[in-house]
């Protein structure tokens, strides 16, 4: 079995980084990642998008499940799901990576040039809203272009457009394009779920019944409740309140307020039971947190 062919990646994503987080690139849909400590298992939430990992390693937690990605393997993370994440990197061996934000209009483009082809021979399982895939060589040679791309400004501003498109239309071809073309194709409980977690994403402060999401997805709340918890992994209300506390988390980082007007953006009538929730989401107050998370930025 031949190593993957992380080299290239490396090379290119590292002289783009300049600190720990995530760097903005010349393309509004691509972002590079660093991290020069390990960061115990966490909870977060990404956006529907495609991970590269050049160097390192992460774990995801979803429910009962475990999703690996590292060098040779990419991420596909099709909705918005709170999820817990840990990270291997070192001061000797880095984390680095590029995330590539999917657009739903670029997938619908895509999913009806390629039509019935793009779908393979095989029949598709039920789609997995994440999971990790083995990096193919054509997956390879697209983010390699994509990296290249960023080097030169005048190339971004020419092709960085098809550079992201070629990346998207690779990762249509592998293991996960069944879940990205669900996005696309309306129909079916999965797709009901996702317009509710979409809802769900841009109401998250509101007060909100059961009932009423499953009102939103045409079910009745016994049907709504176990294609809910199939597809994130949690109950409807324990999904919002992780969304919750991590919309807070981000917040308190970004020193948007203080923990006050932070459990009140995200929805919360009471202090401490916000400073509560937060504890045992995150393992410490959110004043701590915020605390910590400045000293780690100054350092």
């Amino acid at each position: 079995m031949t190593e993957p062919r992380t080299c290239p990646l490396i090379e290119l994503i590292a002289p783009l980084v300049e600190r720990d987080g995530y760097t903005a690139t010349r393309l509004p849909e691509v972002t590079l990642m660093a991290s020069r400590r390990p960061v115990p298992r966490t909870p977060l939430i990404y956006d529907p998008s495609l991970i590269i990992v050049a160097q390192g390693y992460k774990i995801g937690h979803l429910g009962d499940r475990e999703i690996h990605y590292g060098p040779g393997q990419y991420l596909v993370q099709t909705l918005p799901l709170p999820f817990e994440c840990e990270t291997q990197a070192s001061l000797e061996a880095p984390l680095l990576g590029v995330s590539i934000r999917l657009d739903p209009a670029l997938l619908g483009e895509l999913v009806a040039a390629m039509g019935e082809a793009g779908q393979g021979d095989m029949p598709e399982a039920a789609p997995v809203p994440m999971d990790s895939v083995s990096m193919t060589d054509g997956m390879q040679g697209a983010v390699e272009r994509l990296l290249r791309t960023l080097h030169d400004p005048a190339e971004a501003t020419a092709m960085g457009s098809q550079r992201v498109r070629d990346v998207v239309f690779e990762a249509l071809r592998g293991r996960q394009g069944g879940a990205l073309r669900a996005l696309v194709h309306h129909h079916g409980h999965y797709s009901r779920i996702v317009q509710v977690l979409s809802w769900l994403h841009a109401h998250f402060a509101e007060e909100v019944s059961v009932e009423e999401l499953a009102r939103q997805a045409s079910m009745s709340p016994s049907t709504f409740h176990q294609h809910f918890k199939q597809v994130t992994q949690a109950s409807p209300l324990q999904y919002l309140k992780r969304l919750r506390l991590i919309k807070a988390q981000q917040l308190l980082i970004q020193e948007a307020g203080n923990v006050n007007q932070a459990a009140e953006a995200v929805g919360y009538r009471s202090v401490s039971q916000f400073s509560r929730d937060y504890k045992r989401c995150f393992g410490i107050s959110p004043l701590k947190h915020r605390q910590e998370e400045r000293a780690l930025q100054a350092s």
